[in-house]
């Protein structure tokens, strides 16, 4: 059995991205987006993704929508759909997001959206193949 206490986990982890836990279906992953930082716009043609807010301030854009987001907020990004969320506040967006099918490599962490960004270009944050 898997256990988090999933707020403090995200709220004390300083990295961009990182990948908690992996399973064949689903994947955890906390997030802390930097003030004026954004997750970056992009597409899962074939991953849905869950997005629940732990602190901070920010405005997620999905499919030409925006709409403001802050602690306790889910939003949740079928496959297929353009979205971004970006951080509007003074202190860090910090969210866990859960994507179906896992998107990421198992256990990655990306200290920043440029090493993140660094990583996908280079195929080496892979999902994991079952």
């Amino acid at each position: 059995m898997e256990h988090f206490t999933i707020a403090t986990v995200a709220e004390e982890s300083p990295d961009f991205r990182r990948v908690l836990w992996t399973g064949k279906h689903t994947q955890l992953v906390i997030m802390t987006i930097p003030p004026g930082g954004e997750i970056g716009e992009e597409v899962h043609e074939e991953i849905d993704q869950i997005l629940t807010f732990v602190s901070g301030t920010g405005e997620a854009r999905i499919s030409g929508q925006t709409r403001k987001v802050t602690q306790g907020d889910l939003v949740v990004v079928p496959a297929g759909r353009k979205h971004n969320f970006v951080n509007t506040g003074p202190n860090p967006l910090v969210l866990y997001t859960i994507y179906g099918p896992p998107e990421h490599s198992d256990q990655a962490v990306h200290h920043t959206k440029e090493e993140a960004d660094a990583m996908e270009e280079a195929g080496k944050d892979e999902p994991p193949t079952n």
